[in-house]
């Protein structure tokens, strides 16, 4: 085993930090509050080469790893997690196309992503097909050398302002998930239409939207893989996309972290700063032990990835932890904070609002449990 970054790494790394400490950060507490759009920030981190890790070179990109990714949305995430899932919310997008698109769909949708700031999103949950994915109800119907989509795709990160939607539709919905295909729609297809953007919690930054499809026409060249294998392409784009999950949700409770240590070199209480006190220092502890194994069971999960091996059960155990983690975290920062911790003036309370939904989407963690049992039960 070797722990040790590249030079390269190390240098993404540290484009990343500067980027999050100099132009994210800054900006968390405004795009929280007015729940607007950062598009100016996330354009600043196409120009880094911070969106779109996914795409390989013979497509324009750098060609980055899974490591690479983790790295990166790491240190974004620390900056703002509603801010990083944006940013990352493209490399979801772009995975299905990578991992079933044919050689003219690469060039096409992939290249054009490198050429020109452009915003995808990944359309998958509907009303009632969340966790239950083989369930999904947007209906697909072959019309001639097209698909004809008709139905409605919740909860898409980006989902107003995306250029085009990687779109899970089924062409028999008795038939689960054997009926699913995959397609590449462009937002400006007639019938096409985002919905109203949901007024959240925490990352408000993110925009998120339902999507409406109603008789858009979308033809077969668009269509990712064979009919019937969308529930696969779904799959083996979440076994990718989880591990740069598990590193935003690191970052986020990174993040809490240091604001608590800082905090707690500060704050007096009976004369003394609070973190000369063991129950305040129990707290800092066990924060930074389960920061320090979600980052390693992320970047374990991201190592296997990158080497083409199973990562079902790794990349679900690191979301599902992180994320839980995170959460626990965050919550441990407001109570060291106390009544500041309560309040806007200080960052704690948005740090705990955007950890919530690290357990929800991508899988809730719920359904994690489900996929590490059954891979363990397979073993």
């Amino acid at each position: 085993m070797d722990f040790e970054l590249s030079g390269e790494q190390l240098a993404l790394q540290e484009t990343a930090r500067r980027f999050a400490r100099d132009e994210v950060a800054p900006a968390a507490a405004q795009y929280d509050q007015s729940a607007e759009f950062p598009r100016e920030i996330i354009e600043k981190a196409w120009e880094l080469g911070l969106l779109n890790t996914v795409i390989p070179e013979d497509c324009g990109g750098l060609g980055l790893t899974s490591l690479d990714a983790c790295l990166i949305t790491e240190e974004i995430a620390w900056g703002c997690g509603g801010i990083a899932t944006s940013v990352m919310c493209n490399d979801l997008a772009l995975t299905p196309i990578l991992v079933a698109g044919s050689a003219a769909q690469k060039s096409e949708w992939l290249t054009a992503c490198t050429e020109r700031f452009l915003l995808a999103s990944f359309c998958l949950s509907e009303p009632n097909a969340g966790s239950d994915v083989a369930g999904l109800q947007l209906q697909a119907r072959k019309d001639g050398d097209a698909y004809v989509l008709d139905g409605t795709k919740c909860w898409i990160t980006n989902g107003g302002v995306a250029d085009f939607y990687t779109v899970f539709a089924t062409l028999d919905r008795n038939a689960r998930h054997k009926g699913i295909c995959a397609f590449v729609v462009s937002a400006d297809t007639p019938g096409v239409e985002a919905g109203k953007k949901e007024d959240k919690m925490g990352q408000r930054a993110s925009n998120t939207c339902a999507i409406h499809f109603d008789g858009a026409r979308v033809p077969a060249a668009q269509r990712l893989g064979e009919e019937g294998e969308g529930f696969k392409i779904a799959m083996r784009t979440l076994d990718r996309t989880r591990p740069p999950i598990g590193a935003l949700a690191t970052g986020i409770a990174q993040r809490a972290l240091d604001e608590s240590i800082a905090y707690a070199r500060e704050r007096k209480a009976f004369g003394t700063p609070i973190g000369g006190f063991q129950a305040v220092q129990f707290m800092l502890a066990d924060m930074a032990k389960e920061i320090e194994a979600s980052r390693l069971l992320t970047q374990q999960s991201a190592w296997l990835v990158d080497r083409g091996l199973r990562a079902s059960k790794h990349s679900s155990i690191a979301k599902c932890f992180a994320t839980d983690a995170a959460m626990r975290i965050t919550t441990e920062a407001v109570q060291i904070f106390g009544g500041n911790g309560y309040t806007k003036e200080y960052p704690v309370e948005k740090l705990m609002r955007d950890a919530k939904l690290m357990q929800i989407y991508e899988g809730t963690n719920q359904i994690q449990r489900l996929v590490i049992a059954r891979e363990l039960l397979k073993e």
